[in-house]
């Protein structure tokens, strides 16, 4: 399984778009994402149907933080993405009858659970103001 990154990328993009004046094009959000518009405006969906963000169109149309960075989480924006998959590790159902196999699974289910809701309860401890730069550092950081 392949590492999703959209987490870090969403919280990054809305960094960027708090630190500009105006809207922020899904273009520029995908040059400081190293990705394509089209997959901006895909990860983006999510955060305005949540009421995060809101778009508009045209010329000079993009997107807007539309609530205040301190009142989102990690958490918030992990939901916001359709919360993918925390862990690539996994039962095995090979052998569904075999009471190792039953064992183990067992055993990992209950981990694995353990460890999402730990790193669940850690994401919903940080808020998007955490990664705000101070005013005077604003203008400094929608540049890049």
């Amino acid at each position: 399984m392949r590492a999703d990154f959209r987490l870090a990328r969403m919280i990054h993009a809305l960094v960027h778009i708090y630190g500009r004046k105006g809207t922020t094009s899904s273009e520029e959000l995908a040059v400081v994402l190293d990705t394509n518009p089209v997959l901006v405006r895909r990860m983006m969906a999510g955060l305005r149907e949540a009421g995060y963000v809101r778009s508009t169109a045209g010329r000079n149309g993009g997107w807007v933080l539309a609530v205040d960075p301190d009142s989102i989480t990690m958490l918030d924006v992990y939901q916001a993405l359709e919360e993918p998959v925390i862990f690539a590790i996994g039962a095995n159902v090979d052998h569904p009858g075999c009471a190792q196999e039953q064992a183990i699974n067992g055993a990992l289910d209950v981990a694995m659970a353990q460890a999402a809701g730990t790193l669940l309860r850690e994401l919903s401890q940080v808020r998007l103001s955490t990664f705000m730069p101070a005013q005077a550092d604003t203008a400094a950081a929608a540049q890049g």
